[in-house]
């Protein structure tokens, strides 16, 4: 496979000899797979030659060092801009939608030249959208946007953990860990659950407890 080199991507998909002046907007999105809280997508405009050590795809980085580099980002993009899709419209509307809806707003908000985002979506928006599988390790726009999306959505979930604690959003940022897991068998749904996950979760315990159930060996005395 050739080496993936990002002045022939900017030349080759948006048809421009410039690609170093080419005003490019990379946009990411968090949070799809999670149990609860919102879909969050950020969009980035990165300035010519901005470098940083640690800028690649956020999930290859701690904590921290996403914090650092999404405050670099913050502080020298030309244009940065973050949008959130509600539990509540995905259980209204679909995941598949809000994939896709949250792209659209961003390429709404920001002014460049051309827009690409991470995956293999197919995006209706104001200005064409391309989309690049395994672009969040590649460009670094669409990594710089991968990032601050990441920060600004646990930070959320940080909050979102003091209302309902039970779950340990602070820790599992809403994905479905274990603990998640037992607490919504436990203590119920909450508001920000994504309903498509978590009826997927109760009716597999359910279709695990029915054969457990009945390979049980009816207690001594017991009626037949």
């Amino acid at each position: 496979m050739a080496r993936f080199r990002l002045g022939a991507y900017v030349r080759s998909t948006f048809g421009v000899e410039d690609w170093r002046h080419f005003r490019l907007c990379g946009m990411d999105e968090v949070g799809r797979g999670a149990f609860a809280g919102p879909l969050v997508a950020a969009a980035v405009v990165l300035p010519p030659g901005f470098r940083h050590p640690w800028l690649r795809d956020s999930k290859r980085l701690t904590a921290r060092q996403r914090e650092v580099v999404a405050e670099r980002v913050h502080d020298r993009a030309l244009a940065c801009s973050i949008a959130e899709i509600s539990a509540a419209d995905i259980n209204a509307r679909g995941l598949g939608w809000a994939n896709v809806e949250v792209f659209r707003r961003l390429a709404a908000a920001v002014d460049a030249e051309g827009y690409c985002c991470d995956g293999r979506l197919r995006i209706d928006a104001c200005h064409p959208v391309h989309c690049l599988v395994g672009g969040d390790d590649l460009v670094p726009a669409i990594s710089a946007a991968s990032i601050v999306a990441k920060v600004h959505r646990d930070a959320l979930m940080r909050r979102l953990h003091e209302e309902a604690p039970v779950y340990g959003w602070a820790r599992n940022k809403g994905y479905g860990a274990p603990d998640h897991r037992a607490a919504i068998r436990t203590h119920g749904i909450h508001p920000e659950h994504r309903l498509v996950f978590v009826d997927g979760l109760l009716q597999l315990d359910l279709a695990l407890e029915i054969p457990a159930l009945a390979g049980r060996t009816p207690a001594a005395g017991s009626r037949p």
